[in-house]
């Protein structure tokens, strides 16, 4: 083993480049990636989620070199007991059950359960882990406040968890796990003493597996990361009821399924709340319609804690996206929709006045200009509601290298921290009213590469978690079609939405020891630090193929043969088609939607890169009337992309020898946790290519009577469909071995092995076959 980790540290040595490890010892591997893929086997798509829905939940987790410190108190390997009321309920029983099994199969330590019918005199009891609640538990912290608050504390020979009701007495459960898990032992501090208030009402998640697909394993995980609730299931009536046109495709809800969610769900303490679609008309009719829905889902699923009312699916009259109302005054609109709103809080408050009504007006203009509509639409609300707010959507930020000309946030995205504009004036108004506020955030992923599983810039997360506190949010949505995975990050978020959290710092160096060993928690944060400085620099914002499916994405040379059907010569409108929410694909790269894909014109009229460039930064929609007319952004955009991807190189270097340095049973994991940057790189590069081809592609059309420009033109874009072919075979060799990348439930794989296998030919076919022909029509 010495000699095994002596290698490696030669290797890192012998770094010549960012991305580069070589030696002359020819036996050896010479790259880092050649030893990654040496190491790390090749997954089977969807191989993670199964793990996730079949696998255990709690695996070794007991460090050989992990050993009790002077003041702390080991939990032996027998002849401790762990004790709960015999009246418990079924969220405590299956928190202690749990505990149990994270003890056994984690630490190697077993521990008897009994349930007895009084903990009083709990802290003279020895070798006895106790748990109950406030109420249980005589003299334990009478600060406790709030449901999910809890407290820990340590006795002479034991611990005890003390929840403000059972929901925080398992938190209080999974949060020794985390303690001992973080210490890679069973031993937690003699003088332990913490008093945990929840920070937040609601911590709601998604679904990252698949439509209704809630296993008992993986609602385990959601509660053991802190949430507790989840959204079930997006764009579906809960009762089975048909939805708003919008969504004809979409799945419909089985209330049987539904009912069976709500049973399993509520033993880890998991609320569910689910959507209302419907189409408000403001008629009499239109009236009995809504009420008599919401009457059938409360008396079917009286078990639901809370509906999202969200304008994709619960509108009035017209549906439209973000800016599709053009001109139209939405005052009128915004009070309709309060009217819709407010009968459905009727019916609810109705049969239980603790059901939560969340309004979600996530698709009115979100623009900085749209402040004062979006204040009108909370003031607009009635008051026993809480407004859902997006919280970074909308946000302006300053592009570099582009005076006088600013860009906003066009969709979820972590380089701006947030809250936007339009957010922050509708949490003031929503307070000013006394009313709580709820925010979709995302807290570990985003759609800045929504296909990777999360986003390793914790220092980037941990200034959101703080903007959220600060504005005093009281609930969160902290996921959306990229639903919840377990990661590091998510962990962090954990420790972060309770009061009395370790240290930032110090949480982010227990889990760089944890995850990469002893000895290289140093480069570890070096490497965060840097990842999570890029990410704020980063131009491209919300689902764009840029940020998400360039890696998968094809350089086109040439008007490929369609894939699929076509219909350019029928009565039907090719591009209306294939933007409809039926089809949403484009017949010449029908591997994912068509907003995914990078298609050029191929007329020659239009630099569909400088287009692309525009749109995502919102420069396209900031500008004002002439402002854009002689200025082009993609050379800005072009920049700033390389220089977030050279800082996030920059991080590489120490996270890839930190990797090298881990221990054996911790190599796996390290490399994947590199891996998962180097994707975030290579997605970069790899949109930077795609632009700098169409462009060059573009700039091919307007100048074939120049044949010296020609082949300076060609000459670029056969060096970058070279560089492009070594990226996507690393790329390809990279999601092969994690079948997490290039996934969110939304569309399933945006890219996977396959897709990227048909790039290469693509790519091959342009560099070998059109490339020559087009040299050879020019005479180049």
């Amino acid at each position: 083993m010495r000699l095994y980790h002596s290698y490696c540290r030669l290797l890192v040595s012998c770094a010549i480049a960012a991305s580069l490890v070589s030696c002359d010892r020819k036996e050896r591997p010479t790259t880092f990636s050649d030893e990654v893929f040496r190491v790390l086997p090749v997954e089977e798509p969807y191989q993670f989620h199964k793990s996730l829905k079949e696998g255990p939940v709690h695996k070794p987790g007991r460090s050989r070199d992990a050993s009790k410190a002077p003041d702390e108190m080991e939990i032996a390997a027998e002849g401790w007991t762990l004790l709960i009321p015999a009246d418990a309920g079924s969220v405590l029983r299956h928190a202690a059950e749990d505990f149990r099994e994270y003890l056994n199969a984690a630490m190697n330590v077993r521990v008897e359960m009994e349930m007895v019918p009084s903990l009083t005199g709990w802290r003279e009891l020895k070798r006895v882990i106790v748990a109950g609640t406030a109420k249980t538990l005589p003299g334990c912290d009478s600060t406790l406040a709030s449901p999910k608050d809890y407290a820990l504390e340590a006795s002479p020979e034991g611990f005890a968890v003390c929840g403000f009701d059972e929901r925080g007495a398992a938190q209080g459960l999974y949060n020794l796990e985390s303690r001992m898990s973080l210490r890679e032992g069973p031993f937690l501090k003699k003088d332990l003493r913490s008093t945990r208030r929840s920070l937040y009402r609601t911590r709601m998640v998604l679904n990252w597996l698949g439509w209704m697909e809630w296993p008992d394993a993986y609602l385990s995980r959601i509660a053991h990361a802190g949430y507790d609730a989840i959204y079930a299931s997006v764009y579906s009536n809960p009762n089975g009821a048909e939805g708003t046109a919008h969504y004809v495709v979409v799945r419909r809800q089985d209330p049987k399924r539904m009912k069976d969610l709500l049973t399993r769900a509520s033993r880890y303490g998991i609320s569910v709340y689910a959507p209302v679609l419907y189409r408000f008309t403001g008629d009499r009719q239109s009236e009995e319609g809504l009420r008599a829905l919401m009457r059938d889902i409360l008396t079917r699923l009286p078990e639901i804690r809370g509906y999202v009312l969200l304008t994709e699916g619960f509108f009035y009259d017209t549906w439209f996206g973000a800016g599709g109302h053009g001109g139209q005054d939405l005052r009128a609109w915004a009070r309709n929709w309060s009217r819709a709103v407010g009968i459905v809080a009727e019916e609810c408050h109705r049969v239980d006045p603790a059901i939560e009504v969340l309004p979600w007006e996530y698709n009115i203009d979100f623009r900085p200009q749209q402040v004062d509509l979006k204040r009108y639409f909370i003031q607009q609300l009635p008051p026993e509601v809480i407004p859902l707010v997006t919280w970074e959507n909308g946000k302006s930020f300053e592009i570099e290298g582009l005076k006088g000309l600013r860009g906003y946030v066009t969709d979820y995205s972590i380089s701006q921290v947030g809250p936007s504009e339009v957010a922050a004036a509708q949490i003031t108004e929503a307070h000013s009213r006394k009313m709580r506020i709820y925010a979709k955030a995302d807290t570990f992923a985003s759609w800045q590469f929504g296909t990777l599983p999360y986003l390793p810039i914790p220092y980037q997360w941990h200034r959101r978690y703080r903007a959220l506190e600060q504005e005093r949010v009281d609930g969160t949505l902290e996921s959306w079609s990229y639903g919840y995975n377990p990661n590091f990050v998510s962990e962090l978020r954990a420790w972060d939405s309770w009061s009395g959290a370790p240290p930032f710092e110090e949480l982010l160096r227990s889990i760089a020891r944890r995850d990469f060993g002893a000895g290289s928690e140093s480069l570890v944060l070096e490497a965060w630090q840097r990842f999570s400085e890029a990410i704020r620099r980063l131009p491209d914002t919300g689902p764009s193929m840029g940020t998400n499916s360039a890696p998968g994405n094809p350089l086109f040379f040439e008007k490929p043969r369609p894939r699929t059907m076509t219909i350019e010569h029928s009565w039907w409108d090719q591009d209306l088609w294939k933007t409809h929410r039926a089809a949403r694909i484009d017949p010449l790269w029908p591997f994912t939607r068509a907003s995914f894909t990078f298609i050029p014109d191929f007329s020659g009229r239009e630099n569909m890169a400088e287009r692309y460039a525009r749109q995502r930064t919102g420069v396209m929609r900031m500008a004002k009337p002439g402002q854009l007319e002689g200025v082009s952004v993609l050379p800005v955009f072009q920049k700033l992309t390389l220089e977030v991807a050279d800082a996030l190189e920059a991080g590489l270097v120490s996270y890839r020898q930190a990797a090298l340095q881990a221990p054996e049973s911790k190599r796996q994991g390290a490399f994947r946790e590199v891996l998962l940057v180097e994707q975030m790189q290579r997605t970069l590069r790899s949109s930077h290519a795609i632009l700098a081809f169409e462009d060059l592609r573009f700039r091919l059309a307007q100048n074939e009577s120049d044949q010296t420009e020609l082949k300076r033109l060609v000459d670029q874009m056969l060096r970058i469909l070279k560089e492009e072919i070594s990226r996507t075979e690393e790329s390809l060799e990279t999601a092969r071995r994690d079948s997490r990348i290039g996934y969110e439930l939304e569309m399933d794989y945006v890219y996977g092995p396959h897709v990227l296998e048909e790039k290469l030919e693509v790519l091959r076919r342009a560099m070998d076959r059109e490339i020559p022909a087009y040299r050879r029509k020019h005479g180049i």
